[in-house]
């Protein structure tokens, strides 16, 4: 009786659902001396995996959804290159059961477009040197991370962004910049000559009050003919590019220099319309110098924001 009773018991309980554990996100062994710069953490959301390198169509990438986590490490004082910061990275996460899917190193990658199609976190906590960086993205099951390394003069930095997401369109198609009509043949102006000829152009007669961010009122030529662009060429992109002098530490210079470059980006989305898809800001402080910071005059030419063609017009 009190054997049927116990089996009469068990019958009638609810039954158990065994979850299984969610798998750790990769967490990488980084050399002594190095902490975490900044880290940001969502649980839901979409994110653009680069799995090839940039091309004309944007290159190929994985459209994904799920939680999402980054992290930037800064690598004080750390004088290995690129390649000797990401190669133990790379034998860890081969290690943990993960597959390749690709890896590059700056020119292979696409250089400058490439760079910036990326999603990482800003600078100053992750730096990102468009001469010298490194990039790999990988795969294991619902499991994905993208790694990026760089440097500066004086330290390494790397940026890992794991991601435990479903895959929403396949991997060996290629995202085109825009999926709009073809924009017109336009007769190119001195500006877009400049700008197609030689990748950037320097907008030189932008007036910000001194150690600071605020974009004086007043009419911009150089604004009006950037907005002029962008409007006849939908497809193009243009990454605003704060620069400073050398006065003052590298890190402090390049917050100021990218929120120069942020103003500039509103003052043209509000003023003059541009499309806000079209335009990013960022800030090199005073790693880009176009004239010697010895002389007053090397120095006022070095304070600047630039356009930079980020892709190319179709």
């Amino acid at each position: 009786m009190r054997r049927l009773a116990l089996l009469t018991a068990l019958a009638a309980a609810p039954a158990l659902t065994l979850t299984p554990a969610l798998a750790e996100p990769f967490a990488p062994e980084l050399p002594q001396g190095a902490y975490v710069a900044a880290t940001e953490a969502s649980p839901a959301t979409s994110f653009s995996l680069p799995t090839g390198p940039f091309n004309a169509t944007g290159g190929s990438r994985v459209a994904l959804e799920g939680a999402r986590t980054d992290t930037a490490w800064r690598l004080r004082a750390n004088q290995q290159t690129t390649l000797q910061i990401l190669a133990p990275l790379r034998a860890q996460i081969e290690a943990a059961g993960y597959r390749v899917l690709y890896d590059c190193e700056t020119e292979s990658c696409g250089g400058f477009d490439f760079r910036y199609g990326l999603d990482l976190l800003p600078e100053p906590e992750m730096h990102v040197d468009l001469a010298d960086f490194r990039y790999l993205a990988a795969r294991k099951g619902r499991d994905w991370l993208a790694l990026t390394v760089s440097r500066s003069s004086e330290s390494g930095f790397v940026h890992l962004t794991t991601l435990n997401a479903q895959q929403i369109a396949a991997a060996d198609t290629s995202t085109p910049l825009d999926t709009g009509a073809p924009a017109p043949a336009v007769p190119l102006g001195p500006f877009a000559e400049r700008l197609e000829g030689e990748g950037a152009v320097a907008l030189d007669d932008l007036v910000f009050a001194t150690g600071a961010a605020t974009l004086d009122a007043g009419d911009y030529p150089s604004l009006s003919a950037l907005a002029d662009y962008l409007a006849t060429r939908p497809a193009a992109r243009i990454a605003l590019v704060g620069h400073t002098d050398t006065e003052g530490q590298l890190a402090a210079n390049i917050a100021l220099s990218k929120r120069r470059a942020e103003a500039v980006r509103a003052r043209l989305i509000e003023q003059f319309g541009v499309t806000p898809g079209q335009l990013s800001a960022e800030g090199a402080g005073w790693l880009a110098p176009r004239a010697s910071n010895l002389t007053p005059e090397g120095r006022a030419k070095n304070r600047r924001v630039e356009a930079v063609l980020a892709s190319t017009p179709s």
